[in-house]
C-alpha cells in the first residue's frame, strides 16, 4: 500500500520497536502476559493506562507488533523531534483537535497498522479514570478493535541511580487484554454515539486493569 507523504512509516515503527525492545530488556525485566490476544495482522488500537515516563517505551518494546503512538507534542523537542518522527511515532497538540494527528492516526489504522493511545490523555493515576473521546473516535470511525494494555509496577519504587525511573532490572508486568469492539456496529458517529462508546470502552479497560492487577498482585 502506497505510503502517504508526511505520515509515520511502518519501517520505522520497526526500528522503534527493536530499539525499544534493546532498552526495555536491556534495563529492566517486563513480564510479558497475554501478547497472543493482540491480532497479527490488520488495525488495532493499543489502549494502555499511563502513570510512568517509561509506559510508552515499554509498550514499545513488549509488544507483539511495532506500534505508532499519539504523543504530546511537548515531547518532540530537539534531537527527539526527528528521532520520535524517524521512528513513526505521532506528534499531537492536545489543547485543539489536531487534524494532522488524526489524518495520520487514521492514516495507520485504515494501513493495516497498531495505533498506541493513553486514553487519559496524560499521565496521571494510570487507572483509566477520566477517559478523552479520541480513543472512542479511532475505533469507530475505522472499526479497529482495541486491545486494552495494562503497564504494571513502573512506579512502585525508584531507583537508586536515577529517581524518575523504576530501579534498573526491577519488573514490570505488561498484561494485553481481550480485544473488543468500542462501536455499536450502527457505523454512528454522533456525539451520542462517542459517548456512548466511551462508557463502554472505559468499563472495558477498567474492568482489564483490575482483572491485571489480580493476576500479578500488583
Amino acid at each position: 500500500m502506497t505510503q502517504a507523504m508526511g505520515s509515520p512509516s511502518p519501517r520505522g515503527a520497526a526500528v522503534g520497536r527493536g530499539i525499544g525492545i534493546g532498552l526495555m530488556y536491556g534495563l529492566w525485566k517486563p513480564r510479558v502476559l497475554g501478547a497472543w490476544r493482540v491480532p497479527a495482522s490488520g488495525p488495532v488500537i493499543l489502549a494502555v493506562n499511563h502513570s510512568h515516563n517509561i509506559d510508552g517505551p515499554m509498550l514499545m518494546g513488549t509488544a507483539p507488533r511495532p506500534v505508532h503512538f499519539l504523543i504530546k507534542k511537548e515531547a518532540f523537542v530537539g534531537p527527539l523531534d526527528p528521532f520520535l518522527r524517524g521512528i513513526g511515532q505521532l506528534k499531537v497538540d492536545r489543547t485543539t483537535a489536531d487534524r494532522t494527528a488524526i489524518t495520520q492516526a487514521l492514516g495507520v489504522l485504515e494501513n493495516g497498522g497498531a495505533l498506541g493511545i493513553f486514553p487519559e490523555g496524560t499521565r496521571g493515576e494510570g487507572d483509566f479514570a477520566s477517559l478523552r473521546a479520541g480513543l472512542a473516535y479511532f475505533a469507530v470511525r475505522s472499526g479497529a478493535p482495541i486491545v486494552p494494555v495494562a503497564v504494571l509496577g513502573s512506579t512502585e519504587r525508584r531507583g537508586r541511580l536515577i529517581s524518575a525511573l523504576p530501579p534498573l532490572r526491577s519488573r514490570v508486568d505488561v498484561v494485553f487484554g481481550d480485544a473488543f469492539e468500542a462501536g455499536d456496529r450502527s457505523g454512528r458517529r454522533t456525539r451520542k454515539a462517542l459517548d456512548e462508546a466511551t462508557v463502554r470502552i472505559q468499563g472495558r479497560l477498567t474492568a482489564h486493569l483490575d482483572e491485571a492487577r489480580r493476576f500479578t498482585g500488583r
